[in-house]
């Protein structure tokens, strides 16, 4: 086997023990590959339907490479953790601006939780009579666990 092949052998091991480490509990590993073949259909169609190792590498980890450039060439485990935490954070984030953000300016006002809550204060208040009873709130909570409390034949606790 040729020395490049060799290396790019280890570098696709290594890259996928990194990546599936650092992704494998926020991101189905289905959806993974999806984004990894995207990325790497994108690079081919761009280098008329081949690419060198360089280029390969560089499609596959370019933001793991750049931090460990960033940081002087050596990512300590630390450094790692507050860089994945960081990212997680920022798409939790940026979903959280998505679903709230009325105006569509990328940012997050009072007046854009307000609106969201009235939204669902209206959906959940069945009978529109302004208060939402017990009995008009869905029979299971968020993620199908059962709602804290019980409630009697009238609905309220």
């Amino acid at each position: 086997m040729r020395k490049t092949t060799k290396l790019a052998l280890a570098f696709i091991a290594l890259a996928g023990a990194v990546g599936g480490a650092a992704y494998a509990e926020n991101v189905d590993s289905a959806s993974m590959r999806e984004r990894t073949m995207m990325r790497l259909d994108k690079a081919m169609k761009d280098n008329g339907g081949t690419i060198t190792f360089d280029q390969f590498s560089n499609v596959m980890d370019a933001r793991l490479k750049k931090l460990v450039a960033d940081n002087g060439g050596k990512l300590t485990v630390a450094q790692l953790a507050d860089a994945l935490e960081k990212a997680r954070f920022e798409r939790m984030a940026r979903r959280i601006i998505a679903r709230y953000d009325s105006k569509g300016d990328g940012t997050l006002t009072s007046d854009d939780i307000t609106g969201r809550e009235k939204k669902l204060f209206a959906i959940l208040d069945k009978n529109n009579d302004g208060k939402i009873e017990n009995r008009e709130l869905p029979k299971s909570g968020r993620f199908g666990r059962p709602r804290q409390g019980g409630d009697d034949e009238n609905g309220m606790q």
